[in-house]
């Protein structure tokens, strides 16, 4: 029956496996994480599965999102997650504890308004415990470092078909970072010319 509502994303796929590595390294054996923009589940049904240790929770802005996410996760029968929420970044409150270990968040800030990232941060701010981590993923446009043409024909798609979306400069992420307290605390090269960038308070 899950079939039937099972969602895939053939990029989520095929980074699944290169953002497990990472995560596996970055974060302790054990806590609790809040997936932003789960999308179709996949990420939140392989890292949980992976990483016993931890309780996933996964959210998205789409309410038809919410059962594809649940049909991953039954597909997979991992028991560390919670059912998945709707959640608007940009709500002055977030249906979720605080307390946190950790934030995730791929690929929404590229095909999302630009406020969505100032958003992320100050709700980082608001649920993460002082030593917890917010974890993002996708394509950075970055001062000093060439641009794939994969990119740029990307970006360029993407404006043409949204005037508020587009590949973001890394350093205008990091500002939003810093108003909200947060600094670039790991930077990891992925493959596709993708980014995981990982940010922690400031000391």
């Amino acid at each position: 029956m899950t079939a039937n509502i099972l969602r895939l994303s053939p990029a989520a796929e095929r980074n699944k496996g290169p953002i497990l590595e990472v995560l596996r390294r970055v974060l302790p054996a054990h806590g609790r994480v809040l997936e932003i923009a789960a999308g179709t589940g996949q990420h939140a049904a392989w890292f949980a599965a992976a990483m016993p240790g931890w309780r996933w929770q996964p959210t998205d802005f789409q309410a038809d999102a919410l059962p594809a996410i649940r049909a991953w996760v039954a597909e997979t029968g991992a028991d560390n997650v919670l059912p998945p929420l709707q959640l608007d970044v940009l709500a002055p409150t977030w249906p979720v504890d605080s307390a946190l270990d950790a934030i995730y968040c791929a690929n929404m800030l590229h095909i999302a308004p630009w406020a969505t990232c100032g958003a992320l941060m100050q709700g980082a701010a608001r649920h993460l415990a002082p030593r917890g981590l917010l974890i993002t993923y996708g394509p950075y446009l970055e001062d000093g470092v060439p641009t794939s043409p994969g990119n740029l024909a990307f970006d360029d798609s993407l404006r043409r078909e949204n005037a508020a979306w587009g590949i973001r400069r890394r350093e205008d992420v990091e500002q939003e970072a810093r108003r909200a307290g947060f600094v670039l605390h790991e930077r990891h090269a992925m493959p596709a010319n993708n980014l995981l960038l990982v940010w922690a308070r400031e000391p």
